[in-house]
């Protein structure tokens, strides 16, 4: 029992952190431009992983093989095209709204296993996705008719992210796991490094620009605490808890987002905001919830029903 209330609480200091990186990598790329402040992110994070998995294996790093380094670097780009649309989308739309969106990524994955996977969704599954749906439009659309820029942008991220997810479940039973994400990590940032060059302004990259405080704080936050100490308690802790606690868990990423946002920059959702991001919220609950627990509630709900 305390070693389960010990790894939900570290899993939701991971939720915490990835809900509060919405915000402060905004306050970033108000001063460093996306794709190079990504690239510093995940080349520091990858030099600290990598030290890490090191420190653990005194042995050096296991060789996944050419099979592995290709599953690591397709799993890579999904990682990048996710956090290159979610950095930009944040230029453009607020942390919060990009927060519940970016959750979205958890409804669309059933919607791809079925084309990619040929795995049926269970209703609990359709409804959450009915409920996730009916959330975005009522978040993006009710009051200006049409998409913004920034939702796009990251709404494309979820999608991305979703792709992501589908893809780790196919080829990280076959890794082992931090190797696996090492390889990931260091395609980003590699990828970013690239990007930065075609598309960054390069009259942002002063020195001044880069010791700014806000840029300090978001590169320690979001390399050292959302990725490396993500992935090494996910990969520790989540073994020690039941699935169904871990998915309500990562469920409270966009709502520390939201609350994040509203502490650090007075954001203040309307009334539509609010419902739609509820309902995004539940979408993912029903979603990521093992099926059986319905199951099980409702046979409950039965027993009960014939007692009475």
């Amino acid at each position: 029992m305390k070693k389960r209330m010990i790894a939900d609480l570290i899993l939701l200091s991971v939720a915490l952190i990835w809900g509060t990186t919405f915000v402060v990598v905004q306050n970033a790329i108000a001063i460093l431009p996306p794709y190079t402040f990504n690239g510093i992110r995940f080349s520091i994070a990858s030099i600290l992983l990598l030290l890490y998995i090191l420190m653990k294996n005194r042995k050096g790093v296991v060789d996944l093989g050419k099979k592995g380094w290709r599953s690591g670097i397709i799993l890579g780009i999904f990682l990048f095209g996710g956090y290159a649309f979610q950095t930009i989308g944040l230029v453009y739309t607020t942390a919060a709204k990009a927060g519940f969106i970016t959750g979205l990524s958890v409804v669309l994955v059933p919607l791809f296993s079925i084309f990619l996977l040929k795995i049926l969704p269970k209703w609990p599954t359709i409804l959450g996705v009915s409920l996730a749906t009916i959330g975005l439009y009522l978040m993006t659309m009710i009051e200006g008719g049409r998409f913004a820029w920034g939702d796009t942008l990251v709404f494309l991220c979820a999608i991305f992210f979703a792709l992501h997810i589908v893809f780790m479940g196919r080829f990280a039973p076959q890794y082992e796991t931090l190797p696996l994400a090492w390889i990931q990590i260091t395609t980003v940032a590699l990828l970013n490094g690239i990007m930065m060059f075609f598309f960054d302004d390069f009259e942002q990259l002063s020195f001044h620009n880069f010791i700014q405080k806000d840029v300090l704080i978001a590169i320690l936050i979001t390399s050292l605490f959302a990725t490396v100490f993500a992935y090494v308690a996910q990969t520790t802790f989540q073994s020690y808890t039941t699935p169904t606690r871990v998915a309500i868990i990562f469920a409270m990423e966009p709502v520390f987002a939201a609350i994040t946002s509203y502490i650090v920059h007075d954001e203040v959702m309307n009334h539509w905001t609010i419902i739609g991001g509820l309902l995004i919220f539940i979408g993912m609950i029903m979603v990521e919830l093992p099926k059986d627990l319905f199951q099980s509630f409702f046979q409950l709900i039965k027993r009960k029903g014939r007692v009475s």
